[in-house]
């Protein structure tokens, strides 16, 4: 396993939270995933153009946007001159709110909204337009054509059950895609992001106390174990539900491996 809470992972920004490269980690046959190939976000709609620079330097070949496409017309997100990668999205809803503000509906303490996001993330597996670009994020990878970055709206949930799968799917020991998953509590700029997150449930909802925006706002072990163990409960395993549900099978995770583990 690798060391914990390497934040040199994260790339420096005035406006993309949680840009940084999930490649890097020891692989069960031996291997490394590949680091300068996989990146995962936030949503890039109120990104600078010092951050469009940035996500210039790293060549995308594929933007995986997992959000609904309500989400991405309210947040359309900005792309830099000549941009020329492909960006694949579900002509739909894939959690309608986004997770964090989905839970937020009904929260009125800290502990009834981690809750909240326990149950969500134990649903989101069978949310269909949630499948279905994942299947497309699976995909497009396989085909090793290049860089990529996956993101949703504040890049932890949904981004975090992608990656969490595609570790999985390359043989990165559990505890290393936790740590990874866990790394957007570390993220840079992180008190101004739960600040601005109370600001904007406040003018949702009403207002929440700083613990409730900062489970809303963050990531814990225990949502990731929640979805794990709802896709151990449906589908006998997490193989099981990558082969029957994402179309990851033997052939395609070979595939991914290829291209994107290094010896």
């Amino acid at each position: 396993m690798t060391a914990k809470h390497d934040t040199s992972r994260f790339l420096a920004t005035d406006a993309i939270h949680n840009l940084r490269d999930y490649g890097g980690y020891r692989t069960a046959s031996g291997g490394q995933v590949r680091r300068g190939w996989l990146y995962r976000s936030g949503h890039h709609a109120e990104a600078s153009d010092s951050d469009l620079a940035q996500v210039e330097r790293l060549a995308l070949r594929h933007v995986i946007d997992l959000r609904g496409e309500s989400e991405r017309a309210r947040h359309t997100c900005r792309r830099h001159d000549g941009f020329a990668g492909e960006v694949l999205f579900f002509e739909g809803e894939t959690a309608g709110l986004a997770p964090h503000l989905e839970a937020a509906q009904g929260s009125i303490d800290a502990q009834s909204a981690h809750d909240a996001m326990v149950t969500l993330y134990a649903a989101l597996p069978d949310r269909a337009g949630l499948n279905a670009i994942l299947t497309r994020f699976f995909a497009s990878l396989a085909r090793g054509e290049g860089a990529s970055l996956v993101h949703c709206a504040a890049g932890k949930d949904r981004t975090g059950i992608a990656v969490d799968l595609l570790h999985h799917a390359l043989g990165v020991h559990p505890d290393d895609a936790m740590d990874d998953y866990l790394l957007t509590n570390a993220s840079p700029r992180n008190e101004e992001r739960i600040a601005h997150g109370m600001q904007l449930l406040g003018e949702k909802y009403g207002a929440h106390d700083e613990a409730t925006a900062r489970v809303l706002m963050g990531v814990d072990a225990a949502f990731l174990e929640a979805a794990r163990a709802s896709v151990t409960e449906r589908y006998g395993s997490t193989d099981a539900y990558l082969a029957k549900v994402l179309g990851v099978d033997a052939a395609m995770r070979d595939a991914l491996i290829a291209a994107l583990v290094d010896a």
